[in-house]
């Protein structure tokens, strides 16, 4: 995907600061807020208030979450900025953003200015005045300039919800809390309001379907899907058979090791998400959207193509440049790659 300008150096900073804010709280709070988080998380019951409720909750959700939904983000932020290479934002506003991930994925995949210029304004609306708070804290030490200056806005998230108009509106991991009511009107106010809007959700079949639903609004209020989708068109899956999603690795915290009982060092993110722009994109000529199966000789791929449907592609060996591309291609990558080799 995407190569950012300064690879890895918001997701590095992130890690540290959020090492020193947890040493900060004690082990047991810090696991019975993350473990009641972790029920929400993934119970299927809109709510009409906050999920983050005081500091202690904030900061076991940045500690535990935060680190997965930043590779999430950037994951998907990195696959739209493939599709378009010559756009970037104007200015970005993160809807239900909470501690901030999703400014600090797109921090990472459009660095500031630098020829000097003013950094693109960003900000981050919630309803959660503590989140808001810890992500001001955070952001305070990132190392974008657009980052330490974002401006950081208490809302509702909901029908009433009023969005200026930017260049890039994200809405990361926040349609799951919403009422249907409610998720159609942010998804209409991020497209009222922008050039771009990226929308993820967990990589389960709830959150590919809402996602889906998010999908075919942008399609209707005239977008285009940049990412993942190879084309604007209805999903070729067939409803209730499967879900589209992907991966992204992340490290685990020592906090993710303690409430999960694990001990390996990292875990992969399932995620899905819609990428959309007003302008016409150059998305993927195909996505790859199950982990590729590499065997003796050959790769095979499963494949969402630009003529609206999935298919297998075996790359064998004999196929020389394009062999060794396969067996460098990951999930979610787009095929063949950007810089096709010769068959």
């Amino acid at each position: 995907m995407h190569a950012p300008l300064s690879p890895q150096a918001h997701a590095e900073a992130l890690r540290a600061t959020l090492a020193e804010l947890v040493d900060g709280l004690p082990p047991r709070q810090a696991a019975q807020a993350t473990a009641r988080l972790i029920a929400n998380y993934r119970g299927a019951t809109p709510t009409d208030a906050p999920v983050l409720r005081d500091r202690s909750d904030v900061v076991a959700y940045a500690a535990y979450r935060m680190p997965a939904t930043f590779e999430a983000d950037r994951a998907a932020l990195g696959a739209l900025a493939d599709a378009v290479p010559q756009w970037t934002p104007s200015g970005h506003t993160d809807i239900g953003g909470g501690t901030g991930a999703a400014v600090w994925a797109a921090a990472d995949i459009w660095p500031d200015p630098a020829d000097g210029a003013a950094p693109r304004p960003v900000t981050v609306l919630d309803w959660a005045e503590p989140a808001l708070a810890l992500g001001r804290e955070l952001a305070a030490r990132a190392p974008s300039a657009g980052l330490r200056d974002a401006r950081w806005r208490r809302a509702r998230i909901d029908a009433a919800l009023d969005v200026p108009p930017t260049g890039l509106v994200t809405v990361s991991y926040v349609l799951g809390e919403l009422t249907p009511a409610d998720r159609a009107a942010v998804v209409d106010a991020a497209a009222g309001a922008a050039e771009v809007v990226a929308v993820v959700e967990p990589g389960t079949p709830d959150g590919y379907r809402r996602i889906i639903a998010a999908r075919d609004r942008l399609v209707a209020a005239g977008f285009h899907i940049a990412a993942p989708c190879p084309h604007s068109a209805a999903c070729p899956i067939e409803e209730g058979t499967d879900w589209c999603h992907f991966a992204a690795r992340v490290s685990r915290s020592s906090l993710h090791r303690q409430v999960k009982g694990a001990s390996l060092a990292w875990e992969d993110e399932k995620f899905s998400y819609v990428a959309a722009t007003r302008f016409r994109p150059g998305p993927a000529t195909a996505r790859v959207v199950r982990r590729p199966q590499t065997r003796k000789g050959q790769v095979l791929l499963d494949l969402c193509r630009d003529t609206e449907e999935l298919s297998r592609e075996t790359v064998t060996k004999r196929q020389g440049p394009l062999y060794r591309a396969a067996r460098d291609t990951a999930w979610g990558d787009p095929w063949p790659p950007r810089e096709d080799p010769a068959p």
